[in-house]
């Protein structure tokens, strides 16, 4: 589906963003000529940027805010929270008031590998390259390429 901008069921839509089918998406912003893959979830307060593309079954949740040209591959996992829990202490089911969304930003031009998994309030500069499967656990530099789990600094190249 190609739209012109628009405000679809609270989700902000540039132009000429391209869904494909069996995604879910609330809440959040899609800025113009970005891509959005198959069997994707974008949660409300998610932000992505211009000329992203992010590939089928990712999880972009709360609080992910993704700049421009930003390639996401298949099956990458973004967190929220760093302690997550169902209940409370007493033993009541949590809801929003009972946590707060820890922030993640993924700067202009980072690229994230295939399942992937970035934990919440880690910047990925921009530029960076984060590795296929890499669990991010703290900030990757600018022009960065991380990978492994924990992921850790392969290679830093100057701008």
């Amino acid at each position: 589906m190609s739209m012109e901008k628009k405000n679809l069921n609270n989700v902000n839509l540039g132009n000429n963003v391209k869904i494909f089918d069996f995604t879910n998406l609330y809440g959040c912003s899609i800025d113009d000529n970005t891509k959005i893959g198959t069997f994707v979830e974008i949660q409300k307060n998610a932000f992505i940027g211009k000329n992203c593309k992010i590939s089928s079954h990712t999880f972009i949740c709360e609080g992910v805010h993704i700049g421009d040209n930003v390639f996401v591959g298949h099956n990458v996992t973004f967190t929220n929270d760093k302690y997550p829990r169902a209940t409370n202490q007493d033993g009541s089911m949590q809801n929003e008031q009972d946590w707060h969304v820890v922030e993640t930003h993924v700067k202009q031009g980072a690229s994230i590998g295939s399942s992937a998994t970035i934990i919440c309030g880690v910047t990925i500069g921009e530029n960076a390259i984060v590795g296929a499967g890499a669990v991010v656990t703290k900030d990757v530099p600018p022009n960065a390429t991380v990978a492994g789990v924990p992921a850790r600094i392969l290679k830093k190249k100057s701008s």
